[in-house]
């Protein structure tokens, strides 16, 4: 028999894929979150910092910026993410 619905799982400690999604106007605003990351959350990680060219742009300045934070534990608010962001005119994209 299976322990998968149990409840098994939950006694071996559950573990959590959850990752939030930042985003960014700009390059040196994505770099500067996630420095800043680091002293306000204490991140175990490092964030991941990805380009994201708006469709049928070519040219980066029009390019959004994404921080993709893994967030295992669970620990990290959406709602207190989403004002940190919001500190570099960005904001915290929903899943």
């Amino acid at each position: 028999m299976s322990a998968r619905g149990t409840g098994a799982e939950l006694e071996n400690g559950a573990v959590s894929d959850v990752r939030h999604v930042l985003v960014l106007p700009d390059r040196d605003a994505a770099e500067e979150v996630v420095e800043a990351l680091s002293e306000r959350f204490g991140m175990d990680e490092e964030p991941l910092v990805v380009r994201d060219a708006l469709a049928g742009e070519d040219d980066a300045e029009d390019a959004q910026w994404l921080v993709v934070l893994r967030d295992a534990a669970g620990r990290l608010d959406a709602g207190e993410l989403n004002e940190f962001v919001g500190e570099w005119e960005g904001w915290r994209e929903e899943p």
